[in-house]
């Protein structure tokens, strides 16, 4: 069964801990380590994620782009998150695809469920992705240096920077 996260960027950034500390000082750094946390859990889970921000008093059409392979949404002028989520939970229904939306707004958690998708709060999103980083790092950690990648060893720093940017997707 296909799955698909859809995160409610602003709401989540607001409830997690880490991020919500840096949205006072920097908006735009605390939207890119959401988006870095959800494309690596992402590559982990195989769950295709969209990332959705409100830009609800912008003018202009919102916009829609790709970024280390994470589907990212700006809404379009008097477009809500919430209404973006909710069109999306239509667009992507379809049998044999479960949805999940991700925020701690619980009026959305209900429209969501309404729709057909699951909700996910902001906290348990945060607990799923810190279980996919800790058998990550276990299961580097237990592999023997045998069987590790040892091609790193041979690249310079820039080298490394490259197909780090690569690997990324950017």
């Amino acid at each position: 069964m296909d799955e698909i996260l859809i995160v409610d960027g602003y709401n989540v950034i607001g409830a997690w801990p880490k991020l919500r500390g840096l949205r006072d000082r920097d908006l735009d750094g605390a939207r890119n380590l959401l988006i870095e946390s959800i494309a690596d859990y992402q590559g982990y889970s195989g769950t295709r994620c969209i990332i959705v921000f409100d830009a609800y008093n912008v003018p202009g059409l919102g916009r829609q782009y790709r970024l280390r392979n994470v589907e990212v949404y700006y809404t379009k002028e008097k477009e809500t998150a919430d209404e973006c989520i909710e069109r999306l939970v239509k667009e992507l229904s379809r049998r044999r695809r479960q949805i999940y939306v991700a925020t701690s707004d619980l009026t959305e958690q209900n429209v969501a469920f309404g729709s057909g998708a699951l909700r996910v709060s902001a906290r348990e999103l945060l607990l799923r992705i810190q279980e996919s980083e800790k058998e990550i790092s276990d299961t580097i950690r237990d592999k023997p240096v045998s069987e590790r990648n040892t091609f790193d060893k041979f690249l310079t720093g820039e080298l490394r920077s490259v197909f780090e940017q690569w690997r990324k997707g950017q």
